[in-house]
């Protein structure tokens, strides 16, 4: 039997040892770990778009396979499968995990809302896998949960989801589930109130008759009575505001999971009836839940046949490969990444710290309109130790590749504030990786390798010399592993 661990995220050793780790202890297999590493596979000198993990040594596993997948909505960051052929869309995982690397001492809402509803989504698909929240955490967890941890982790519990890579040891409290609705809705009433000019987070109980209605105990509450939630969605005159997305998501699906069945509705929106489509992960998961919004109709859409899906079409593809060829096969280190469609990483300096990228050079020029005073930031930034130098990189398909060369020339801010500062007797290489085609050769100078739909591996004239030594590596290992 093997473990295929599939994700749309950058796979991340000290993630996937946390899973393994989880699998053997839920499974009681017994495995020697050493020196874990990611393997790019290769079928005839090509790239077969897997990865094998090594490392992990044990009788009941064969092997541990990664593949880079996407989801069709709101989809969490690995499913993981053991059995004997690579899974498809009939196969159930026994894991669905959601990874963070945030702490609330740096984002209450990204920390915890906005992880939920991957999680109340994913429940109509695999009722019985077992549900992780993973911290993955880079900076020191902050001591005294804040009241948005609180519930939050809460939430998570009561929809059955495992807390892992947080420490509560002094705070069990958190980690028990709601065990009534009534209980829950007097939790939510007893946090501090948004700030003057927001719309509060608030749950009420209404009935036909009188309105707003007070209970006492939870033998009070029936299911001829309405429960309204208000919470803003709109953000920029769309629906799209994904920390208040989430926290309804769980608020309605612990509801639900407590055994309302009767109306839910969404007031204080802010939304209009044409900022309401069907693609929205909101309109999806309001179908799950049967929610409704207050003077306005949702779409009634069934949820999508099939979870995830292989990827064969997205530049990550390319910059992943890049990534895990120099990272596994030189000795070059990660400096800042961000695959298109992952999580954002921080910047990690000379002497190993962590800090997070400005996201604006002027906000206030920015928030009057000017676009451009964003910090433009690449998809991925390596150094190469051996010969001083840092590789700046952009990622795009093969048909954007003329839009990614241009985008080359917006990194000025980010190499003069950081790169530059931190890494100061290092040459800087802008550096273009492309996925896509079937060309078999670049002829753009900028462009420094290019990952085709057949996997073959290609160099430019150019390519840093990390990217030709690592190459080198793994067409040597394979060479001589056949």
């Amino acid at each position: 039997m093997n473990l295929y661990i599939l994700t749309e995220e950058r796979p991340k050793i000290e993630v996937l040892e946390h899973i393994i780790k989880q699998f053997l202890l839920d499974y009681k297999f017994c495995a020697f770990m050493d020196n874990l590493r990611i393997l790019p596979l290769l079928k005839d000198s090509k790239f077969s778009f897997s990865y094998e993990l090594i490392g992990v040594r044990s009788e009941q596993v064969h092997k541990i396979y990664l593949e880079i997948v996407s989801g069709k909505s709101s989809f969490v960051d690995y499913l993981v499968f053991f059995q004997k052929q690579k899974p498809t869309q009939e196969d159930t995982p026994l894991y669905v995990i959601e990874e963070t690397k945030t702490d609330d001492s740096e984002s209450r809402n990204t920390g915890v809302y906005q992880r939920i509803s991957k999680f109340v989504y994913a429940n109509y698909f695999y009722p019985e896998s077992k549900k992780i929240m993973l911290y993955n955490l880079k900076v020191k967890q902050k001591e005294k949960p804040t009241q948005t941890s609180l519930f939050g982790t809460k939430i998570l519990r009561t929809l059955g989801v495992e807390i892992l890579g947080k420490d509560f040891e002094n705070n069990d409290e958190i980690l028990k589930p709601f065990s009534n609705i009534k209980a829950f809705i007097d939790f939510k009433s007893q946090m501090r109130r948004a700030p003057k000019g927001n719309t509060p987070i608030t749950i009420k109980i209404c009935d036909n008759k009188s309105g707003i209605k007070n209970i006492s105990s939870n033998a009070n509450i029936n299911q001829q009575d309405k429960i309204q939630i208000s919470a803003r969605l709109v953000k920029n005159q769309r629906l799209a505001h994904d920390p208040n997305i989430g926290v309804i998501s769980g608020i309605a699906g612990v509801l639900r999971k407590l055994g309302f069945k009767a109306e839910i509705e969404i007031i204080s929106h802010g939304l209009n009836q044409a900022q309401i489509g069907n693609k929205n992960k909101f309109i999806h998961i309001a179908n799950v839940l049967n929610l409704s919004l207050e003077g306005l109709e949702i779409p009634k859409i069934k949820p999508h046949k099939e979870y995830w899906h292989y990827e064969k079409k997205s530049e990550k593809l390319a910059t992943i490969f890049i990534h895990l060829l120099v990272q596994n096969f030189s000795n070059a280190r990660l400096i800042f990444e961000n695959h298109a469609g992952c999580e954002k990483g921080y910047f990690i300096t000379r002497e190993n710290q962590a800090i997070a990228l400005q996201k604006y050079e002027n906000k206030a020029l920015y928030k009057s309109g000017d676009k451009n005073a964003i910090v433009f930031i690449p998809d991925l930034i390596l150094l190469d130790i051996e010969n001083l130098e840092v590789i700046n990189i952009e990622g795009k398909t093969y048909q954007n590749r003329y839009k990614g060369i241009k985008e080359l020339n917006n990194y000025d801010f980010i190499e003069n504030q950081y790169i530059k500062k931190y890494y100061p007797n290092c040459k800087i290489i802008r550096s273009l990786v492309l996925y896509g085609s079937e060309e078999k050769e670049i002829i753009e100078i900028e462009a420094h390798f290019l990952l085709n739909v057949k996997g073959d591996m290609i160099l430019g004239i150019k390519a840093p010399k990390i990217f030709i030594f690592s190459l080198k590596n793994l067409l040597d290992f394979w060479k001589k592993n056949d």
